[in-house]
């Protein structure tokens, strides 16, 4: 998950996150967090890809390096 506060202006923090359901719940999780505490602030949540949703033929070991759940796709 990446958090990153794109405009403290509009008190709106965008949360990247990958589509599989831990991910989502994770960033669902955080998001009413933050909402209770900091009632004046806006979460959305960005759905994004990453290379290791792409690569599915192909062990995650063979295909090395990190960051595969990181990068997009």
């Amino acid at each position: 998950m990446i958090m990153t506060v794109t405009s403290m202006l509009d008190n709106v923090l965008r949360i990247a996150t990958r589509q599989s359901p831990l991910a989502l719940w994770q960033a669902h999780y955080v998001k009413d967090a933050l909402m209770a505490t900091h009632p004046g602030l806006t979460v959305e949540l960005v759905p994004m890809v990453t290379r290791g949703d792409v690569i599915l033929d192909t062990p995650l070991a063979k295909v090395g390096g990190k960051g595969l759940f990181v990068k997009r796709a």
